[in-house]
């Protein structure tokens, strides 16, 4: 996955995604199961924030 395709996840945001958020709703999903939502460098701590206070949060990598 390239910066130069990706486009932060966060509604109505088009700039160029920088990382992902590593998350999983464990209510839902099994432990092997984990979802991704790319983020900009504005929205990082927004998205990881609303994922934390949900107990969804697992990690951030940075896009390779």
């Amino acid at each position: 996955m390239t910066t130069e395709a990706v486009k932060c996840s966060r509604a109505g945001c088009r700039s160029t995604a920088v990382g992902k958020v590593v998350w999983r709703n464990p209510r839902i999903h099994s432990e092997n199961r984990e979802k991704q939502w790319l983020y900009c460098a504005e929205h990082q701590v927004f998205l990881v924030d609303y994922l934390s206070t949900r107990g969804f949060f697992l990690r951030t990598e940075e896009l390779k």
